[in-house]
């Protein structure tokens, strides 16, 4: 393990060093309980609790490797000292530790002690979680697979209940897949796929959740979304799809989707077999209807 220390205070804290039998004592507590989670958020916060016994700590903060996820615990003052986290596999992130007394030299000594003892159970939960989102994600295609698509409806129907706002979903269909297969060969069926789930992302917003949910069709979970915005980002999707032109080892195709759309009823419990129905029966019948069209819930009315 490497730990590169970044800013260090000057020397005018005031705890004591630990005695050597204590630094041991403190050690093994620390590395019993930090193996009671897979979570890396718990093993911080394990972390963080263990050490207020041993030094005074204001708070610490954790910036994870991809520079984007931050764990915060405790409060922000003005003294800190930094440390960047490393195994012989690679950099885990760096961890504050704050407080409002500098810390001295016979701490900071400790502190490396005693994130000797977090550094292995943080990589491992963090080798862990990424292991869990590897299983949600479908391998060709980037996105969430339908295990995924199963956990994030269930919770943004609770969201939506709770804060009485729309949600609405896209059920997605590559028209004539099979003829693009038999006629082209599977890997060019991969590469129309790849192409439209890119072109999904791109026309869909940051706050949308897009899935592949099996063979060539996909889901679009809209936040916030009621039937007329779904039907005009749906609209804008298909038009989006239906202007690519893929091209593989001398062979082009110009490929469109059918687009059902449901919206969760207002004011009334909804189940996630419900919207995937109403989704289902409107993607029916934009194929019914020619296919490359968008269909929702007020085309289903009998003529």
């Amino acid at each position: 393990m490497t730990m590169l220390t970044g800013t260090q205070a000057t020397p005018l804290g005031y705890s004591a060093p630990l005695t050597p039998e204590q630094e041991i004592e403190a050690r093994a507590k620390l590395i019993q309980a930090l193996q009671m989670s897979l979570d890396p958020n718990d093993i911080l916060a394990i972390f963080f609790k263990h050490l207020q016994a041993i030094i005074p700590m204001g708070g610490i903060q954790f910036r994870f490797a991809n520079n984007k996820d931050i764990t915060k615990l405790g409060r922000d003052a003005l003294h800190h000292c930094d440390y960047r986290l490393t195994t012989d596999e690679g950099y885990l992130g760096e961890i504050i530790f704050n407080r409002s007394k500098r810390f001295i030299e016979s701490e900071l000594s400790t502190l490396e002690i005693l994130l000797g003892a977090l550094v292995y159970p943080l990589r491992n939960a963090l080798r862990y979680q990424s292991a869990l989102q590897l299983a949600l994600i479908d391998p060709l295609t980037r996105l969430g697979n339908r295990a995924a698509l199963d956990s994030a409806l269930r919770r943004e129907l609770q969201l939506a209940e709770r804060h009485h706002y729309e949600l609405s979903m896209l059920m997605i269909d590559v028209d004539h897949f099979k003829k693009i297969n038999d006629q082209y060969g599977h890997s060019m069926g991969d590469q129309v796929l790849q192409e439209i789930a890119r072109t999904i992302e791109t026309v869909c917003r940051e706050s949308d959740i897009t899935f592949r949910y099996g063979g060539e069709e996909f889901v679009v979970l809209l936040r916030k979304t009621n039937d007329r915005g779904a039907r005009t980002i749906g609209e804008r999707l298909r038009r989006e799809v239906n202007n690519l032109l893929i091209e593989k080892s001398g062979h082009s195709i110009n490929p469109s989707v059918s687009i059902g759309i449901s919206t969760r009823a207002h004011g009334q419990k909804e189940h996630i077999s419900d919207l995937f129905e109403r989704a289902d029966e409107a993607l029916y019948r934009a194929k019914q209807a020619g296919r490359n069209c968008v269909r929702d819930l007020s085309d289903l009315t009998p003529a």
